[in-house]
C-alpha cells in the first residue's frame, strides 16, 4: 500500500501558478488516502471559485496517476480559514523575498527604509537627515524619495534640478554635495504636479529606481517611503531582501497604533525593524523648557510592543524649522539646536547598530585593530 509521505512527495512537484510554490509547502493539501487504487485529497483554496482551480486540479491529478497502481484521483475543494490564508501569504512572501532578482543596488549596501503608519509625522526630515548624517561621517550615501505620490525630498534639500541618463542609459543620481539623491520631484516638471498613478504603476516607478539607476558602490541607501502598507511596501520587501526598516511615530497614541500596522507589514514581509524614532517628541524653547504639546509614550509603546529599540526621541526646536523649510537639513545648519543635538545622535546610534559591511568584515577588523594599534604607540 501506498504512503501518505510518498503521494506528498509526488504533490509538492505541484506549484500554485500564481505563487511559484508548491501546493504542499503552502498548506493546500489538508487531507490525503489511499484505498484500492484511488487517492482522495482535501485541498484548500484560497476562495473554492479560485481562477486556478482548474489548472491545480488537473496538474494533480496528472502528477498522482503516473505513480503505479494509482487508477482514479478525487479531490475536495474547500476555502481556506483565515489563519491559512495568512500562513499561505507569509509562506508566499517568503518565496518572493528568498528569489528576489538583483537590483542596481550592491548586495554589500546597508538599506534603510524609513517608514511611518500615516503622513505628517516628519518621516522624510528624519530620512533626509539621516542621509545627509551619514554622508557627513564620510559614508558614501545614497538617498531614493519613495514617495512617489507625495515627494518632497528635493524641497527639503533645496534641489530644483532635474534627473538625466548616461551613455548607458541609466538614470544617474543627483548630486547634493556627496549625497546621491533619486525621486520623481527631479522628474516632473515642478513640485505642484500631481501624479496620477495607480498601485501598479508606483511598484514599476520603484523597481525603474532600483534597477536602472547608476547607484554604484554604496555603503547606505536610505529610503523614504510613502506613509501606509501599501504596494511600495511589499514591492521593498520582495525587491530588497536586504532591506532594515526604521519606523517613525509620534508620541500621540493615536500616531503609535497606526504605526503598529507599519511595523506588523514589516514582520509579515520579512524586513528586519531596525528601531522606532519618536519626531516631535516635545517642544523646546531657546530658555529650554520642554513641553509635551503632543502628548507622550508613542514611541515607548511601539518599542516595547515588537521588542526593538527605541532609537531616539526627535524634539522640535524654536531655531530650526525655518531654515528647514527653506531647503537646509537641520544637521547642515549653523546653529547648535536640540533638535539637530539628537537627530546627530540618531545618526550615530544607527551607526552602532548596523555599521557598514566592509567594518564587518575580517579586513575590516584587521584594520581596525591596527589602526588602534598605531594610536596606542
Amino acid at each position: 500500500m501506498l504512503q501518505n509521505d510518498i503521494l506528498l512527495k509526488h504533490l509538492s512537484n505541484v506549484m500554485d501558478p500564481e505563487l511559484g510554490v508548491n501546493i504542499v509547502d503552502l498548506g493546500m493539501v489538508k487531507d490525503i488516502t489511499y484505498t484500492n487504487s484511488e487517492v482522495t485529497i482535501d485541498l484548500a483554496l484560497t476562495i473554492a471559485e479560485c481562477p486556478m482551480r482548474n489548472q491545480i486540479e488537473t496538474e494533480i491529478k496528472r502528477k498522482l496517476k503516473l505513480i503505479e497502481n494509482i487508477e482514479e484521483v478525487y479531490i475536495n475543494v474547500v476555502e481556506m480559514s483565515k489563519e491559512d490564508r495568512s500562513s499561505l501569504m507569509t509562506i508566499a512572501r517568503k518565496n518572493a523575498r528568498d528569489k528576489a532578482v538583483p537590483t542596481n543596488i550592491n548586495s554589500r549596501t546597508r538599506v534603510i527604509a524609513v517608514g511611518s503608519g500615516k503622513g505628517g509625522v516628519g518621516k522624510s526630515t528624519i530620512s533626509t537627515n539621516l542621509a545627509v548624517g551619514l554622508e557627513s561621517l564620510g559614508f558614501t550615501t545614497g538617498l531614493l524619495d519613495a514617495d512617489i505620490w507625495g515627494f518632497s525630498i528635493p524641497r527639503l534639500l533645496g534641489i530644483e534640478g532635474r534627473l538625466e541618463a548616461n551613455k548607458d542609459k541609466k538614470i544617474v543620481p543627483f548630486k547634493k554635495g556627496g549625497l546621491e539623491v533619486v525621486s520623481t520631484g527631479l522628474i516632473t516638471d515642478d513640485e505642484d504636479t500631481a501624479l496620477m498613478w495607480r498601485g501598479l504603476m508606483l511598484s514599476k516607478a520603484l523597481e525603474q529606481f532600483l534597477f536602472d539607476v547608476e547607484w554604484g558602490n554604496l555603503d547606505y541607501l536610505v529610503i523614504d517611503m510613502p506613509p501606509g502598507t501599501g504596494d511600495i511596501q511589499m514591492a521593498l520587501g520582495r525587491l530588497l531582501p536586504q532591506t532594515e526598516l526604521v519606523v517613525v511615530t509620534t508620541p500621540q497614541s493615536s500616531a503609535q497604533k497606526v504605526a503598529t500596522r507599519v511595523a506588523d507589514m514589516a514582520k509579515r514581509s520579512f524586513i528586519p525593524l531596525l528601531g522606532v524614532v519618536e519626531n516631535m517628541s516635545y517642544f523646546e524653547s531657546v530658555d529650554g523648557n520642554k513641553y509635551n504639546i503632543f502628548g507622550e509614550g508613542g514611541g515607548n509603546d511601539l518599542s516595547k510592543k515588537f521588542g526593538i529599540p527605541l532609537l531616539n526621541k526627535i524634539p522640535i526646536s524654536e531655531d530650526s524649522i525655518e531654515e528647514a523649510e527653506n531647503g537646509t537639513p537641520v544637521l547642515l545648519q549653523e546653529k547648535e539646536t536640540p533638535t539637530k543635538k539628537a537627530i546627530q545622535d540618531l545618526v550615530n546610534t544607527i551607526i552602532k547598530i548596523l555599521p557598514p559591511v566592509s567594518d564587518e568584515t575580517c579586513t575590516g577588523r584587521l584594520a581596525k585593530v591596527l589602526e588602534e594599534l598605531e594610536v596606542e604607540v
